[in-house]
């Protein structure tokens, strides 16, 4: 068992090093040992790509005659980009098979598992589950709802202030802080902000040094605020969506198309309607939305109940006064006992900030 769970830990952690990759394909890892010796190792590194289980019985070749397979996530039995993985498994001569966990995606769901079965492959199951799982959470989530996964995340002092009364929001955190944040929208598909965002910070929403990926910029205006000067309408370094309500203005809007920008009009009378926002973006094949946003946006989030998870930074320093933002604004609750808590929650320290990751 020791042993095992060796081996899936390390089919996780090369699943891992691909994120930010696979959407909207999940990450998976594959281990394969014959005798006690690693002989074929493999990710699954992009969508329509061959999957992890391949690139490791690639790697193994003949060795994988008789040896066991760790994968992190249970082999496909359907034909898409690329072929079902069980069919290679069972063609390799592997003779046992050990998942961490099942596949949720309705297409898969046990089949591959029984595929092998039936196969005579000895399949085991659970293995690092609870990990395996916490790894593609996005994609789990985007299964079970039909939704994108959101993380919210903010930058606040001790006192929760995200700017002073003036606005002044550069730089709460440190260094360390920021460039942990652009490993988060590294690995998203979406960053979502609102209008006042763009009007005060001309926030760029764009992962610095990076060529390969920029996630979809996407910002909340149900008014049609924007400046069309702004720097997320005219770096061309990311695609950008604007999302408004029926109170839009429609001389901006002509504008906004005329430039060629997009715009999705929702069915919000006065607010922008969050969940028609999100279904657009599941249809535009996106799994997960980092929402890095003021407090008004973030409290829509937070009420709506559609945050899965938030990542918060806490800076050593504290800034008061009772006109400066906060991160949870909106109407709050009146009793201690409907306050929002979360599921779960993992703290370390990024530089001199606490950083803290909730699940809800």
């Amino acid at each position: 068992m020791k042993d095992d769970v060796f081996y899936m830990k390390l089919a996780i952690a090369n699943a891992k090093a691909m994120k930010g990759q696979t959407s909207p394909n999940p990450l998976v890892g594959a281990v394969i040992v014959q005798s006690g010796e690693i002989v074929g190792i493999g990710a699954h590194m992009k969508a329509g790509e061959p999957h992890a289980e391949i690139h490791a019985l690639q790697m193994a070749g003949e060795k994988a005659k008789g040896a066991d397979m760790y994968v992190t996530l249970e082999p496909c039995t359907h034909h898409g980009k690329t072929g079902p993985c069980t069919e290679a498994i069972i063609k390799s001569g592997v003779k046992k098979v050990l998942i961490a966990t099942q596949d949720p995606n309705p297409v898969v769901a046990g089949k591959g598992i029984a595929f092998l079965k039936k196969a005579g492959i000895e399949v085991e199951q659970g293995i690092c589950k609870q990990e395996a799982d916490r790894l593609n959470a996005p994609f789990f989530h985007l299964m079970q709802t039909n939704l994108p996964y959101v993380i919210l995340k903010s930058a606040i002092s001790i006192d929760g202030k995200i700017a002073t009364a003036d606005q002044e929001s550069k730089w709460i955190t440190g260094i360390e802080a920021r460039t942990d944040v652009q490993r988060l929208r590294q690995e998203v598909d979406a960053v979502l902000t609102g209008v006042e965002t763009i009007i005060q910070d001309d926030a760029g929403l764009i992962v610095k040094d990076s060529f390969n990926h920029q996630p979809i910029r996407v910002i909340l205006d149900s008014t049609l605020r924007i400046p069309l000067h702004a720097k997320c309408l005219t770096d061309h370094r990311a695609e950008t969506i604007i999302c408004t309500s029926q109170d839009y203005d429609h001389q901006k809007y002509q504008q906004l198309i005329q430039k060629g920008h997009q715009v999705f009009v929702t069915s919000g009378e006065h607010r922008t309607d969050l969940q028609a926002v999100l279904h657009m973006l599941k249809k535009r094949s996106v799994m997960s939305v980092l929402v890095e946003a003021g407090g008004s946006v973030s409290a829509s989030f937070l009420e709506a109940s559609l945050v899965n998870e938030a990542v918060i930074y806490m800076a050593p320093l504290l800034i008061g006064g009772k006109d400066a933002p906060t991160f949870f604004e909106g109407e709050g609750v009146k009793k201690l006992k409907k306050a929002i808590r979360p599921a779960d929650i993992e703290y370390s320290m990024v530089g001199k900030d606490l950083k803290m990751t909730m699940t809800f």
